[in-house]
């Protein structure tokens, strides 16, 4: 790398930093905020930048590993499950919108197979930009977020066979038809080469070297696929970006594809902003200025042509017309793909320099429309509803969008309010079984290929991967977690993972250690309780120990309980210090008592005849019964068989309890 070119990196990305932070504040997209640091640096405008061209390759790279994490995270599992919304909706969606904007391109004087192109460009909507607002704004599993979401993956896989086309529809071919079926037999050679490698090679590769849990070796392995793949295609005389997808789609086969979209994000980050910017580079300032009827004109029946072809498609589809309606706001813009297809559209002489000025100009106005779009989009439609229907039409129909957009805030089809477990081995085994005896929810991550396997065998939602990643933590959803259970052995991966897992979520923190020595360090970096083997079997010593003096029960319980209460000082010599993250209860805590254990002592009677205040020193804070839980705790509440007590209480009143009623 020149230095020349280090330099000018540091000065374009420092600019998009700080344009970044003002676009945060009017929640612009960061995409944006690349594009016009290019525009601004760029030859057009200060002339900051002088090494375009290998900006270009910069940018490059970017492109393939864009294509590479699509590929990842696209399976034909995901592909099964919105079904006939992605191949008739998305279908629709590029017909209409290809038709559309030919006819347009030719009333403004564009050649049949230009027009075409341009459609082409047109039909392809941002991914990157729709997809980061639907989750900050929580409507992903929404109707219309599911909609978009399935159109989008359709245009991420529509983008190859346009890449395709595109010399054919420039004209570059004297034979059509033997172009056709060279093209034909290269994809089935190309088919063939990715069900070979999917089936055989790339799963037993990538078990192999996750097995060593070398993260160095996965990083390049997971590179060298990708980089493979791209230099294969273009052997074949294909796009280095097509090879990059088939190498992303081989591995979200694989049980690993989790872990290799993570390690590969930060590096598909890092090139699509060399990528954005290199666009920016393109982009003449003075365009604005020169022609701005001509380009707001443009971008306005974008916008339309985009909402009308949309709605149209999924109205189709025998949707809502408000899900039809929100659906067509949310890809009216035009997509990252198209730049990438706009480069081999002028490369094949169907995008002249000048229509690709007011194409990038088009292309950032409708981007920066986005955000405000989907953040009034309910407004837009109420709006829409009542300008074309009767006034008490309208009303019943805005009172029942407002009604299910409350349904839509509720409905969450993704794990909430569930444990996570990270580590499968016999610590993580005993609690899922645990949990899943107890009927609750569990994600697990496992990096061990093996465990992994058998989590999956017991029914639990498994992510394989390392959870000091942020993607594998976020496809366990451990941001809705109540509970994050941390048990694996390694001591200084275990404090990595508390580190990481604080940043994501609020949720109860518990660690498994081997040591005393550890606790105090991972309560630093945000666990709530820490629970060390070395202690654990101390008490189970001590335990035996006191039963062979003949130390009844009930005494080893209490001792037991101190113990645990006092957060191991005693073992470390540090009587009466609390370690603790919790709240301060003065020595009290929330135990959970099974009414079973002593049903001829108080079932049937009453919390007042009972009085287990008075009788032990605890107070009765709820009742689980039948599936439901009693809050409001009257004195005339009768305790039932299968009643289970939520009790609040010193360790050796809870001790006491427990021994009366055994």
């Amino acid at each position: 790398m020149h230095f020349e070119l280090f330099e000018e990196l540091i000065v374009v990305l420092a600019l998009a930093i700080g344009i970044i932070l003002l676009f945060r504040r009017f929640k612009l997209p960061g995409v944006l905020g690349f594009i016009i640091a290019g525009m601004i640096a760029g030859p057009h405008g200060l002339g900051w930048v002088a090494a375009v061209e290998e900006v270009e390759v910069l940018a490059e790279m970017g492109v393939i590993f864009l294509l590479f994490v699509i590929g990842m995270e696209f399976s034909l599992k995901k592909l099964a499950s919105i079904g006939i919304t992605v191949f008739v909706g998305g279908t629709l969606q590029a017909l209409l919108t290809t038709l559309f904007v030919t006819g347009v391109g030719r009333l403004l004087g564009l050649s049949l197979p230009a027009a075409v192109f341009t459609g082409f460009l047109i039909t392809l909507s941002s991914t990157a930009i729709v997809l980061r607002i639907l989750q900050e704004k929580g409507r992903m599993d929404s109707p219309f977020g599911r909609t978009s979401a399935a159109i989008l993956i359709f245009q991420d896989i529509l983008v190859v066979p346009m890449m395709l086309l595109t010399p054919m529809l420039a004209g570059k071919s004297k034979d059509i038809g033997h172009d056709l079926l060279l093209l034909a037999g290269k994809m089935l050679l190309l088919v063939a080469a990715v069900y070979i490698a999917g089936r055989f090679v790339v799963p037993r590769l990538l078990r192999t070297v996750s097995k060593g849990r070398n993260k160095e070796l996965f990083l390049i392995t997971i590179v060298v696929l990708c980089f493979a793949a791209a230099w294969g295609t273009s052997a074949l005389g294909l796009s280095l970006a097509l090879g990059a997808f088939f190498a992303g789609l081989i591995i979200s086969e694989t049980d690993q594809a989790y872990q290799a979209t993570g390690i590969v994000q930060p590096f598909h980050e890092l090139f699509m902003s060399f990528f954005f910017v290199s666009i920016g580079m393109l982009v003449d300032p003075s365009l604005f200025a020169d022609k701005p009827f001509t380009v707001l004109g443009l971008a306005l029946t974008v916008v339309v042509v985009k909402i009308v072809a949309t709605f149209l498609s999924v109205w189709v589809l025998r949707k809502p017309v408000q899900t039809a309606l929100l659906t067509g706001l949310a890809l009216f813009q035009v997509g990252e793909f198209s730049f990438v297809l706009a480069i081999s559209g002028i490369a094949a002489g169907l995008l002249t320099r000048e229509h690709h000025q007011l194409f990038l100009a088009v292309s950032i106005l409708t981007m920066g429309a986005t955000p405000f779009a989907l953040q009034y989009a309910d407004d837009i439609v109420r709006r829409v509803f009542t300008v074309f229907l009767p006034r008490g039409v309208a009303e019943r129909l805005d009172r029942m969008m407002r009604v299910r957009r409350e349904e839509e805030k509720s409905d969450r089809r993704i794990l909430k309010d569930h444990v996570v477990i990270i580590g499968f081995g016999l610590n993580g085994q005993n609690v899922a079984r645990a949990a899943q005896s107890s009927k609750i929810r569990c994600a697990v991550i496992e990096e061990d290929p093996d465990l992994a396997a058998l989590a999956t065998s017991r029914g639990l939602h498994v992510v394989q991967g390392d959870a000091t990643n942020d993607h594998v933590l976020e496809k366990a959803h451990v941001e809705q977690a109540r509970v994050v259970v941390i048990a694996i052995a390694d001591a200084e991966a275990t404090r990595r993972i508390v580190s990481r897992v604080r940043s994501h979520t609020s949720a109860h923190l518990i660690v498994r250690t081997r040591y005393v020595r550890e606790i105090d360090a991972n309560l630093a970096l945000g666990a709530n309780e820490v629970i060390p083997e070395e202690f654990e079997t101390s008490i189970e010593i001590f335990h035996r120990v006191l039963r062979k003096y003949l130390v009844t029960e009930p005494q080893i319980q209490e001792i037991t309980a101190h113990f645990r209460n006092a957060h191991y000082g005693p073992m470390r010599g540090a009587v009466g210090k609390s370690t603790s993250t919790t709240p301060d209860l003065n020595g009290m805590e929330i135990a959970v008592v099974p009414v079973t254990l002593g049903r001829t002592r108080i079932v049937g009677h009453t919390l007042a005849q009972v009085d287990l205040r008075a009788r032990f020193g605890v107070t009765v804070l709820a009742i689980r019964r039948q599936g439901r839980t009693i809050t409001h705790i009257e004195g005339a509440e009768k305790i039932r068989s299968d009643d289970v007590l939520y009790v609040l209480g010193t360790p050796d009143s809870v001790v006491r309890l427990n021994a009366a009623l055994s």
